[in-house]
């Protein structure tokens, strides 16, 4: 009698098990930001609050408070200092959405189908933030147009302009990271937005965005001094109307850098966890 030999099956590799390359990890982003894309095409008032924003917020400051800051049926004068500084905080603002997109996802079961899926984890969180980029391009867009319709002035020029921008889109850029990891870490988007107010408020009116630190009391002023968000408005507005910009752009990109490093590692172990 013959012996039957029985060879087993080579077991099948689980997906997202492996190393991923570069290149196909680049693909799955593009991937992935086109899915996102797609979504905003198909809900179109998902970009309100870039569009709107900007409008509102500049029309608020300047006839509210730049008669104040700036002297009566001046405020063409606070119109300069005041964009500058609005950058800052539309990239802080927009940021606060990925959180919110991300944990709503998670809600939805979305984050499911990508787990069964061989993509690397990182790609996913690295395209919402694609997206998010360009929402806060578009944000900025309209804030500058706002800002020349009321009489921004650009005292330097388009390359320096550019650098505030890029400037500001770096810096954008980290603090979704730290959204991002609030949106992986809390239970509800409510809670994700409860929490990013709690941390803006004070980080946006306790800056150099919509009034001279000059004008604060002392504490407050040191304060302002190691805020970044005042670091990035100074760079972006002397980066529009003239002035030293090293230090500031210097401690702009430093805090952008620190950011990241501390908070993407986290975000990406998190969302491995929690998926």
């Amino acid at each position: 009698m013959s012996a039957v030999t029985i060879t087993a099956a080579p077991a099948k590799a689980l997906p997202g098990e492996g190393r991923i390359g570069l290149r196909a990890n680049v693909r799955h982003i593009g991937a992935l930001v086109r899915r996102n894309a797609l979504q905003i095409k198909q809900d179109p008032e998902s970009m309100f609050d870039a569009v709107l924003m900007p409008i509102v917020f500049t029309l608020l400051f300047v006839y509210v408070f730049g008669g104040a800051i700036s002297g009566k049926g001046n405020q063409q004068a606070y119109v300069n200092y005041v964009i500058p500084g609005l950058m800052a905080m539309m990239g802080m603002n927009i940021a606060m959405a990925v959180g919110t997109g991300v944990n709503d996802d998670f809600k939805k079961g979305v984050m499911d189908r990508f787990r069964s899926m061989p993509i690397a984890r990182s790609s996913v969180l690295i395209a919402k933030i694609v997206v998010e980029i360009g929402r806060m391009l578009v944000a900025t867009a309209v804030l500058l147009g706002m800002g020349f319709l009321l009489g921004l002035q650009i005292h330097t020029s388009v390359l320096e302009l550019a650098a505030a921008i890029g400037l500001s889109v770096v810096f954008g850029a980290s603090l979704m990271w730290i959204f991002i990891l609030l949106g992986l870490t809390m239970k509800t988007a409510q809670a994700v937005q409860g929490v990013a107010m709690l941390v803006l408020m004070p980080l946006q009116f306790g800056s150099s965005i919509f009034a001279p630190p000059t004008t604060m009391p002392g504490w407050l002023q040191s304060f302002t001094d190691y805020n970044p968000l005042s670091n990035l408005a100074d760079a972006a507005r002397n980066l529009i109307n003239g002035g030293p910009v090293a230090d500031s752009v210097w401690m702009t990109l430093g805090w952008a850098a620190v950011i990241t490093a501390v908070t993407a590692p986290l975000a990406v172990a998190k969302f491995r966890k929690k998926t």
